[in-house]
């Protein structure tokens, strides 16, 4: 299973790329769009600002072929910044749209808390999730901003920090976490292994 980790000159493409490769996932940082096509599963980290990475994205034509990998089924992860670019706007460029593959928005999180929550933080899992499973580990997280998708039903995962906040979507082939599971430790490569076993089985089925 040949994995694509979309490389748009933003962000922390090469510890995601390497986190995956210690997992024994045959992935390899791409920068063409055509590369993105053939790839049997997509990776989009991100860390940053929103309109920095989703310019950067489209300048090199990425955004078509990661909006045509999720279209077509293909096992998705976005991670933090990678997640956000996925849903249609964010408040931190709100002159900028988003990809838009998953309906919903991007918020600050609550004054009431220090921006960004930069600390490790335990996953309340609702029910059981292949990638996730059934008990929420410490992962780490750097953000300022959540998704806040328009069907809740989406959201498979949540951390508190002045109330719930979205950890984890899942929709369809998709799954998309606020955290970096490439800086979590153990836990975090458990999590990618998890994820890399969960896609090959997507692609076997397709």
């Amino acid at each position: 299973m040949r994995i694509a980790v979309v490389d748009y000159g933003i962000g922390n493409l090469h510890s995601a790329h390497k986190a995956l490769l210690r997992v024994g996932a045959e992935a390899e940082l791409v920068e063409d769009p055509a590369a993105v096509d053939i790839a049997d599963a997509v990776v989009l980290p991100g860390v940053g600002n929103f309109g920095a990475c989703m310019r950067a994205l489209r300048s090199r034509g990425l955004d078509r072929s990661v909006s045509a990998a999720v279209a077509e089924g293909r096992p998705f992860l976005g991670i933090c910044v990678g997640m956000q670019m996925l849903f249609e706007s964010s408040a931190e460029s709100p002159d900028t749209p988003g990809l838009g593959v998953l309906r919903g928005s991007v918020e600050w999180l609550p004054e009431s808390v220090k921006r960004p929550q930069m600390q490790w933080n335990r996953l309340e899992v609702d029910g059981v999730d292949p990638v996730i499973g059934p008990v929420g580990d410490w992962y780490y997280f750097v953000h300022s901003l959540a998704a806040v998708p328009a069907d809740p039903s989406t959201v498979v995962a949540t951390v508190d920090y002045g109330g719930p906040v979205t950890a984890v979507c899942r929709s369809g082939s998709v799954t998309a976490m606020q955290f970096h599971p490439e800086k979590s430790g153990e836990a975090g490569l458990a999590l990618l292994r998890r994820w890399v076993d969960w896609a090959r089985e997507q692609t076997r089925v397709a």
